[in-house]
């Protein structure tokens, strides 16, 4: 199936509801690649969790071209030392070891990709690298993304007498507020980036205006810029109008940076010997519905996307937890929550998926720059960056949806959590014997 196909295959994927259907006011920045061209490394590594521990680092070493020293680190442990620990974070007495993994079959507009996870739980990354086998089947993942532009706010409390002219004096000091926030940020704007625009909505109850300040932070998650520049234009408000200042941060609803996943399976990559491919795709669709329309299910639904997304955020030094916040919020945008991943059952059978999520990454700046094994896991991924980094995570929590919802239709979600699972009991079992 080739790309214009495909967009047209799943252009009719989304619900009636518009709370399915992307922005077409915000302009899409499509970042589709041609298949590599190197010596024939492919990401689908058949018996890959047989190896040992030594032979996929080797493996790993090879596909991502890793240093010894890297390599090294990896079968070290990736133990971050306690300067570090103490750099990261405040009263640090030690670090806090989690596993990672790599999730294989990964195909991604066309680039195979080796994806790094950190995460505790069980099945995770079997579950994500099996459905991205299935998903290789209908060509991989088409991913694309918007500019990576960030939202602050700044909030103002106006008096009664002045409330009717905010409007006209905002309006007519837009530019002011752009030029302002943009002050000592040549760096960034050299890069392209700095602060585009600006809008802002009225709170009656609060009696206040929000002006949402909209900001492109390049390869920067951009926290500290979105902070540093609501702060700076805050200061030359009350010289517009009476008001005293609130707030001025940045919010994790960042609708204005989304990542985009898509794929398409064919019916007979579900079919297995105990069921057919055709009628599995008709369960995971009444899957999806339940979730849709029942948002108990669609909140452990919603966990098992980001069980996917969380694990690479984790392994890039992210802020997953400013990401889950977003995701979640834009789960409900249409005011009641709702799954993150849409799938719908097209007319061929085959089975369409598609996650649109907001997605604040960055790969320069903080952990992400200072940890070891976050630059490893970059390096890996073949350093993206920020906008191809989001598309991989939606990626990955589109695979991992898919493999939930596939087990949950087909033989339920304990036969093979527990078969994994079991190492863990085993040795909880050992531990407690005298």
């Amino acid at each position: 199936m080739n790309r214009s196909d495909f967009q047209k295959s799943v252009s009719g994927l989304a619900t009636d509801s518009a709370s399915h259907r992307f922005n077409s006011d915000l302009r899409i920045k499509h970042t589709f690649s041609e298949p590599q061209k190197s010596k024939a490394m492919t990401s689908r590594i058949p018996g890959f969790y047989a190896l040992t521990l030594n032979d996929r680092i080797a493996l790993v070493k090879e596909f991502s071209g890793l240093s010894d020293q890297e390599a090294q680190w990896l079968l070290d442990g990736g133990k971050i030392s306690n300067d570090l620990s103490d750099t990261f974070i405040e009263n640090a007495i030690s670090s806090f070891s989690l596993p990672i993994g790599i999730a294989t079959n990964f195909l991604i507009n066309g680039k195979e990709l080796l994806v790094p996870m950190v995460v505790e739980e069980s099945s995770v990354l079997a579950a994500a690298s099996h459905a991205a086998k299935m998903i290789r089947m209908g060509g991989g993942f088409f991913t694309q993304s918007t500019d990576p532009v960030m939202t602050g706010q700044i909030q103002l409390f106006i008096p009664d007498d002045h409330m009717n002219q905010v409007d006209q004096i905002l309006r007519s000091n837009q530019s002011r507020i752009i030029d302002y926030a943009n002050m000592g940020q040549e760096r960034l704007l050299a890069r392209g980036g700095g602060a585009k625009s600006c809008d802002w909505h009225f709170i009656p109850e609060l009696k206040a205006v929000v002006i949402h300040l909209y900001i492109n932070t390049g390869d920067a998650m951009g926290a500290n810029i979105i902070n540093s520049m609501c702060e700076r234009v805050s200061g030359i408000m009350p010289e517009l109008f009476p008001c005293d200042i609130g707030l001025r941060i940045l919010t994790n609803l960042n609708d204005h940076r989304l990542a985009i996943a898509e794929c398409q399976i064919p019916a007979d990559a579900f079919t297995t010997p105990a069921m057919n491919g055709d009628l599995l795709v008709d369960r995971i669709e009444k899957a999806y519905l339940f979730a849709y329309y029942d948002k108990y299910r669609a909140t452990t639904n919603n966990k098992g996307v980001m069980n996917g997304i969380d694990s690479v955020l984790i392994a890039t030094g992210n802020d997953w937890r400013a990401v889950e916040a977003g995701a979640h919020a834009y789960a409900s945008r249409d005011g009641n929550y709702r799954p993150m991943a849409v799938w719908k059952k097209q007319a061929d059978g085959s089975l369409s998926g598609r996650l649109e999520l907001p997605m604040a990454v960055g790969t320069v700046g903080g952990v992400t720059k200072l940890h070891p094994t976050a630059q490893i896991a970059l390096k890996i991924l073949g350093y993206p960056g920020a906008q191809k980094l989001a598309e991989i995570v939606v990626a990955a929590g589109l695979a991992q949806n898919l493999a939930a919802l596939r087990a949950l239709a087909a033989e339920g979600i304990q036969k093979g959590h527990m078969s994994l699972h079991q190492k863990n009991l085993d040795l909880l079992e050992r531990a407690a014997k005298p």
